[in-house]
């Protein structure tokens, strides 16, 4: 079986976007833009009610360029990130145990132009590519 249904699911277009973790260990977000930014994660519940700041990012890693070693670094629990101008892509895990009770659904928004991509991993029911729900 391949990664994709097995291990992994993608929304490439996920910036500003709840995607749903009620089926996954967590998300891994990607977020790219030459010029800094500020990233910032929210959580949802399921019906779409009580949108709220989710201020768990405690570790993050960027790229200068991308293709380039990663950089961890570190802050107090925090909703958002800023990358800098010399931090291309940001990438930032959420857990799915971190989301607040009743919560099921996260997001990584950029507050300028980025673009955001989201890999949902450790599924819980392992599909064939073609079968995977849809994330939005």
């Amino acid at each position: 079986m391949e990664a994709l249904g097995r291990v992994v699911n993608v929304l490439a277009n996920a910036d500003d976007v709840y995607v749903p973790l009620h089926s996954a260990g967590g998300v891994l977000f990607i977020g790219f833009l030459a010029a800094g930014d500020t990233w910032t994660l929210s959580e949802e519940k399921a019906d779409g009610s009580g949108d709220q700041a989710l201020a768990t990012i405690t570790r993050w890693y960027t790229q200068a360029t991308p293709g380039a070693v990663w950089t961890k670094h570190t802050q107090a629990a925090a909703s958002t990130v800023v990358s800098t101008s010399s931090e291309d892509v940001v990438a930032i895990e959420v857990q799915a145990a971190e989301l607040s009770a009743g919560y099921s659904r996260v997001k990584l928004a950029s507050t300028s132009t980025g673009t955001v991509q989201a890999i949902l991993f450790d599924l819980h029911s392992q599909r064939d590519p073609a079968n995977l729900p849809a994330l939005v």
